[in-house]
């Protein structure tokens, strides 16, 4: 299962990635003191499984490649072949994924490839005899198919390891024990399903080839990997970044820096993505065209390609990007988080911070006071496991739809992940939190309403093609107060925080290192100073509209503050039934001037650096931009500019996603075709938008929403036909079209008497 040429421990000598290193300096004694207690913090919290588990794993892993083996010449012998054939016959095991790189630990699945030849078909034998083979054997348990997802995967535990098993069938009669995989030819004359199952392995093994150490890059990903767990901002099919996302991240770290060791690649990591110019794409190689003809990423001829917000490239053909899951809001969120890493760091090479600060958990339920809780529920545990899958895979939908029907002003944070009511049988729920996008002024009673948004959103899901009776979906606003306490660990709700104590638990570190901001007045009350466990989101703008309008020069700014309390106010029911937020809430930033962080437009990137595919170049011999000895950090941001400067041909990101949004690479084939097109739904209103200036007008007697009702705090989604036109309020003013999402926001004056 192993390929050769891996263990190509680089000294410097040979240069790795499209551009050269930022620094070829090695680790000062400082480093390696705290590389090790980066290593033993990393164990100590459990990252590393134990000898005899990994033990298990091989086993598992040598019994299922004995399984296919005697599978490929079980169906060989039953389609007629002679038995000098039949023993020809052979099936392989590939792992791709954190197992392949390395950095799993205690309990997590094995991505596993097999490997077929072509007369062994995937429907008939794969998810057919082989299916009925594993069902048939006490070691095997939790045995789910899903043969209509985007990449076809069979799902199982054996004893009692989970894993995930998807098949290729090569256009080889004998499959050669040796098989290489990543030759390109490997993809002639194959399915998209093979090409996209072998991509898994083909990019794993390619990372680990660009690499200049592999040793280093796999403790820095087990360390982002646990740190972007406890941010909660590790999930793709929720819109952060997945396993192969963060892989790519760090491996072209360690490019740029190849002798550092983990505890400066960790700082490096924050640092150069904090000051990334997205969309320009991350890539660890240049990205080939190949000779198959095989889609590629290529924003300049692919329209899709345009509207992804932060393009991380694979780096084995066919090139895709692997974020292409990424929001407005959800890039908004990770760039707070990159940015507050650097700050740590940087608080850590001070002696004023520790591990325990950059990995605190990110106190989600204490950092929003609006959420939107989505609850599903389902006959029995195999409805809801499809079910959960199925709504889990739409939920960025909802995001996307909240993002464009209200023109990027109500921003939402997807939890990554679920939780489970125990006196209910069959449920699961989601969280999104919500806040109104910063830095534009509020009009006192502008509202934004998201009843058909919802509805919308609803209409698609319930459009499941393997949709059983029972299977159920409610999406209704809370308050923070009044999230459930089955949320919390052991069901008890923590105390309110403290605005001494939470919130400037960790701002006092950082004051004292230059990274926190002084208390400033705001009218006749000064407003205390945030710390990092209660940060809100909160920007001027997204990056994405930001970064590719303001070409300054790069500065370091602390983040505004906020005072958080609890609001004590009932839920209004009244009028418009709107969800209503207070100003000190959703628009703190309102009135404040912040300076963004200069970056180059991506038009103001040179285009001469194109190379035999006009995307990227490869220089072949170069110096490191930086000096191999010490640097200053200014001079290390402008050789973070320079790297971008350079063989990039960044492409403008379009502001608006598509239409027909691109599916979850597991439920994309699920949806049900009913013959009436959700473009020409009532509910799918975004679709007519006007092409000239003009409001469209919604009739009371034909538009149909949903009212937000008063329960204890819980504000329901059900439908209602509307009394009068949803819009009371003057749209936005650039995209002159109907928003179909209403917020209330009152003024701070008023916000501040109701908590008083």
């Amino acid at each position: 299962m192993g390929i050769p040429g891996l263990n190509n421990h680089n000294n410097g000598q040979q240069r790795l990635g499209i551009t050269e290193p930022i620094s070829l300096a090695g680790p000062t004694e400082d480093d390696v003191i705290k590389t090790r207690e980066l290593e033993k913090y990393l164990q100590g919290v459990g990252l590393y499984e134990s000898q005899q588990e990994a033990v298990g794993r091989e086993e598992v892993l040598g019994r299922l490649d004995q399984i296919v083996k005697i599978w490929v010449k079980n169906i060989s012998r039953a389609k007629g072949f002679n038995e000098q054939l039949v023993q020809e016959a052979n099936a392989k095991i590939f792992t791709f994924g954190s197992y392949r790189l390395g950095v799993h630990g205690p309990g997590a699945d094995i991505d596993t490839l097999c490997v077929g030849p072509r007369h062994a078909t995937r429907d008939e034998d794969f998810f057919g005899e082989l299916w009925k083979m594993l069902s048939e054997m006490q070691e095997v348990t939790e045995l789910h198919p899903v043969p209509d997802a985007h990449v076809p995967v069979m799902k199982f535990k054996f004893n009692g390891i989970s894993v995930d098993l998807l098949y290729a069938r090569l256009a080889l009669w004998v499959i050669p024990e040796d098989l290489d995989i990543s030759q390109e030819s490997i993809l002639q004359n194959v399915d998209e399903q093979t090409v996209l199952s072998l991509n898994g392995c083909r990019v794993t093994d390619q990372v680990l080839r660009l690499v200049p150490n592999i040793q280093t890059f796999r403790t820095t990903l087990r360390c982002m990997r646990f740190w972007a767990k406890r941010r909660g901002v590790y999930s793709n099919v929720a819109g952060f970044l997945g396993g192969i996302n963060l892989a790519l991240l760090v491996a072209r770290i360690c490019q740029l820096y190849p002798n550092a060791l983990p505890n400066m690649l960790v700082s490096r990591f924050f640092r150069v993505y904090t000051q990334w110019r997205w969309p320009n794409p991350v890539m660890l190689c240049a990205i080939e065209e190949g000779s198959l003809g095989l889609p590629i990423w290529d924003p300049r001829r692919n329209p899709k390609d345009r509207y992804h917000l932060m393009p991380i490239i694979t780096p084995a053909y066919p090139c895709m990007n692997s974020t292409y899951n990424v929001t407005a809001s959800t890039l908004r969120v990770m760039s707070d988080e990159f940015r507050r890493g650097s700050e740590i760091c940087e608080a850590m090479e001070a002696s004023k911070a520790d591990w325990d600060t950059l990995f605190e958990p990110y106190p989600f339920f204490e950092s929003y006071k609006n959420y939107l809780q989505i609850d599903i529920t389902a006959e029995n545990a195999d409805d809801l496991r499809q079910w959960k899958g199925w709504v889990e895979s739409r939920l960025r939908q909802l995001t996307l739809k909240i993002e464009r029907h209200t023109y990027g002003m109500l921003q939402c944070h997807p939890h990554p992940g679920e939780f489970s009511d125990k006196s209910r049988p069959f449920h699961h729920c989601f969280f999104m939190g919500l806040q109104r996008k910063q830095g534009v002024p509020v009009n006192d009673g502008e509202q934004f309403d998201i009843r058909l948004t919802v509805e919308e959103f609803k209409h698609s899901v319930n459009a499941y093609t393997l949709w059983k009776p029972g299977m159920d979906i409610h999406v209704s606003h809370v308050k923070r107060r009044n999230i459930p306490n089955y949320i919390f660990p052991g069901g008890v709700r923590p105390p309110c925080p403290s605005k001494v104590t939470t919130e400037n638990k960790q701002s006092s570190k950082l004051r004292g290192s230059g990274h926190g901001q002084a208390e400033k007045p705001q009218g006749s009350k000064a407003v205390a100073v945030e710390g990092d466990d209660v940060r809100k989101r909160k920007r001027s703008e997204d990056n994405m509209n930001n970064n590719s309008k303001n070409p300054k020069p790069s500065v370091s700014l602390p983040l505004p503050s906020r005072e958080v309390h609890e609001d004590r106010t009932p839920i209004s029911a009244s009028g418009s039934c709107s969800m209503k937020f207070d100003e000190s809430e959703v628009n703190s930033m309102s009135g404040q001037k912040s300076e963004k962080l200069g970056l180059k437009s991506p038009g103001e990137i040179p285009s001469g650096h194109s190379g035999t595919n006009g995307l990227v170049t490869t220089n072949q011999q170069g110096n490191p931009i930086l000096a191999a000895t010490g640097n200053s950090k200014e001079e290390e941001k402008l050789a973070i500019e320079k790297i971008m400067s350079g063989p990039y041909n960044a492409h403008q990101v379009f502001l608006e996603e598509p239409e027909e949004l691109e599916d979850d690479t597991e439920y994309g084939n699920q949806v049900k075709d009913s013959g009436e097109s959700m473009k020409n739904n009532n509910l799918e209103s975004s679709n007519s938008k006007p092409a000239v200036a003009e409001v469209p007008v919604f009739s009371k007697e034909t538009t149909c929403s949903t009212y937000l009702h008063l329960n204890e705090g819980l504000e329901e989604l059900e439908p209602a036909e509307l009394p009068a036109p949803l819009l009371s309020v003057t749209p936005a003013p650039v995209p002159l079209k109907k928003p179909l999402i209403r917020l209330n926001f009152t003024s701070l004056g008023k916000a501040a008497d109701k908590s008083s």
